[in-house]
Order: structure tokens, then sequence, then C-alpha cells
């Protein structure tokens, strides 16, 4: 074979080494480029599954937030009636010691008759008689505090 021949073969052999070399990095950077594409769907699908775990903690958050203030607003009412139940107990331990100056007082004026029917000693004695006869007053506040709720429903 000649010169010429080898010269041919030689520059044959490069081109076709150069297009394989070609070849494989197409293939190369093709493969990258699905690869990137995937990786980008696949963050796509999880950034909509964090946005709904972010839209669940918002909502836990405000959830915790109303329920808070709404124990807050319950507490408040319940120091309210204790403090308005501790005044009723003042009024009643006063009217008590009223009433009984007075019963001393008749007897004092007439010894003779003794102890009445309407004496309060037997009250003294059982407290629980004294809740027997509740004032509707008392059962429409216990009404009012469980009506009254922050969203305006029984609870």
């Amino acid at each position: 074979m000649s010169t010429s021949t080898w010269i041919v073969i030689a520059v044959v052999a490069a081109v076709v080494l150069i297009a394989v070399v070609v070849a494989a990095i197409t293939a190369t950077r093709r493969r990258r480029h699905r690869q990137a594409e995937e990786i980008r769907e696949q963050a796509r699908l999880e950034s909509a599954s964090v946005d709904r775990r972010e839209a669940l903690a918002q909502e836990t958050a405000a959830k915790a937030r109303a329920a808070q203030a709404e124990a807050e607003v319950k507490a408040a009412e319940a120091a309210r009636l204790q403090e308005r139940a501790a005044q009723h107990q003042t009024e009643a331990s006063a009217s008590r010691d009223q009433l009984q100056e007075r019963w001393s007082h008749a007897d004092k004026i007439d010894p003779k008759t003794g102890k009445h029917q309407g004496d309060t000693d037997g009250a003294a004695k059982d407290p629980d008689a004294a809740w027997s006869a509740e004032s509707p007053e008392a059962a429409t506040d216990a009404e009012a505090v469980r009506h009254e709720t922050y969203r305006g429903t029984p609870s």
C-alpha cells in the first residue's frame, strides 16, 4: 500500500474517532440533561407537598392561637365568677349576721317566747339547705356562662 492510502486511512480513522468522541459527549450531555429534568420534576412534586405541610402547620398554629384565646377568655370568666361567688358569700354572711342580731334582739325584748320557726340555726348546721332555694338570678348567670363562647355557640 502506498503512503497516500495510509494517510487516507489515518484521516478516516481520526474522523471516526472524533465522531465517536463527539457522540459520547453528546450522549453524556443528554443523559445529564434528562437526569436534571427528573430531579427538577421531583423537586416540583416535593415543593407541592412542602407547601401543603406549611399550610397545615399554619392552620394548626391558628387553631392553637384560637384555643389559647378561648382558654384565656374562659379563665377570665372563671375568675370573675369566683370573685362574684366570694362577694355573694360575703353578702350572705353579713345578712346572716344581721338576721342573727335581729333574732337576738327579739329574744332580749321577749325572752319567754324562745326560738322561732324562721331561726337560722338550722341553715347554719346544714349549709346545703341554703342552696335549695337558689335565686333565679343565679340560674340565669349559670346559663349565661354556659352559652357565652367566643363563637356564640353553646359550650
